[in-house]
């Protein structure tokens, strides 16, 4: 087996796993998930608002967890890190649930991007974009995309892979909506910038 398709299928392997653990936990108030995979054993850490519906009680929920991944994804060893989330405004996958809740209960979108940018801001990201694409409207509206950006999101390059990202959709009355969160969470150090201060935008700021 060339090394080629041995990191192509381990990437496939990483990518199944991570939307089992996203079924699995959901729950638990899942966000993400980051594996690790050495000679000798499959580190999978989950994060979460609520690790104890993970653990359940004596570990009973996490060892019966932990045995579905060896038989499912025919992994030796794997080993389950439960991690409890201590701001949920800097996790993607949170904040588009949070924003697929409000959608489907009929509050403007405009003002869920602007009121959600400011608390992501408040606890201190460096960079956050929101996306909402569908009849953001109304049942008789055309589809079309809203999309606001505040900071430093990159979009091509390695550094990509610092930026959080998470996704959801929202079924309100007039058809499904999808929803995309990018955040750049504080402390992150870029090779190619230094991010001292992000200006937000007044609208956002009194919002």
């Amino acid at each position: 087996m060339t090394i080629e398709r041995k990191f192509i299928e381990g990437s496939v392997i990483k990518l199944n796993i991570s939307k089992f653990m996203e079924d699995a936990l959901t729950k638990a108030g899942f966000s993400r998930v980051e594996i690790q995979r050495t000679p000798v054993l499959t580190r999978i850490t989950a994060y979460v608002l609520n690790p104890g519906r993970v653990i359940g009680r004596s570990g009973k929920s996490i060892n019966e967890l932990t045995e579905r991944i060896a038989k499912q994804f025919n992994i030796e060893n794997p080993q389950i890190n439960v991690i409890e989330i201590n701001d949920r405004m800097l996790e993607p996958a949170i904040v588009a649930n949070d924003i697929a809740y409000k959608i489907e209960r009929s509050i403007n979108p405009r003002k869920i991007i602007q009121r959600t940018l400011k608390n992501i801001f408040d606890n201190g990201a460096l960079g956050a974009e929101i996306v909402i694409s569908g009849k953001v409207a109304a049942k008789s509206a055309r589809k079309k995309k809203i999309r606001k950006s505040i900071g430093y999101i990159p979009k091509v390059g390695d550094v990509v892979s610092l930026v959080r990202e998470g996704r959801a959709t929202a079924y309100p009355k007039h058809g499904a909506i999808g929803i995309k969160v990018r955040i750049v969470p504080p402390g992150t150090v870029f090779p190619d910038r230094v991010i001292k201060k992000v200006e937000i935008p007044r609208e956002i700021s009194n919002s």
